[in-house]
């Protein structure tokens, strides 16, 4: 593993273990060369994904980009990172054992979107104005209207 401060090619794994949901080994190396220390994860991948964008557009599927993109939705929330994470890897799990290589960018931000609902509301409503491109507060109080709805039938 190349060091990310001085770029020497060897570094020296000082501990490994797994993850909370196990989902990954987390490596402490240091690099012998500067002395500097920093912190690996290696996560099993089952299958290569490539996203199809729209246009026809195809790009390698980035794990990190969505848990990027809840973790914005989610800023100054009381959402645990590990619970994120978590949901991530869950995201990320179900994608690699659909049997599909190729999966659209619109599948994986419903999915996102899904997750978010039941982590917290408000990253919820944060995401999807971003993921459904609002442009004025009437596109908000249309979605908050539709949320209102929703969960009144669920209660009935």
């Amino acid at each position: 593993m190349r060091c990310p401060f001085c770029g020497n090619e060897d570094t020296q794994v000082k501990d490994s273990r797994p993850t909370e949901d196990n989902a990954a080994i987390r490596r402490r190396r240091q690099c012998p060369n500067c002395g500097a220390r920093f912190t690996t994860f290696e996560r099993v991948q089952l299958r290569e994904l490539t996203v199809l964008k729209s246009k026809s557009r195809k790009e390698p599927f980035d794990r990190e980009k969505i848990l990027r993109s809840m973790l914005i939705a989610l800023q100054k929330r009381q959402v645990d990172r590990d619970r994120v994470e978590r949901v991530a890897n869950g995201i990320v799990r179900r994608l690699e054992s659909s049997g599909e290589s190729e999966i659209p960018s619109k599948l994986i931000g419903e999915m996102v979107m899904d997750a978010l609902a039941t982590l917290d509301p408000i990253g919820y409503v944060r995401f999807a104005s971003v993921y459904r491109n609002f442009r004025e507060v009437g596109d908000f109080e249309d979605f908050i209207g539709k949320l209102g709805v929703e969960a009144e039938d669920q209660t009935h």
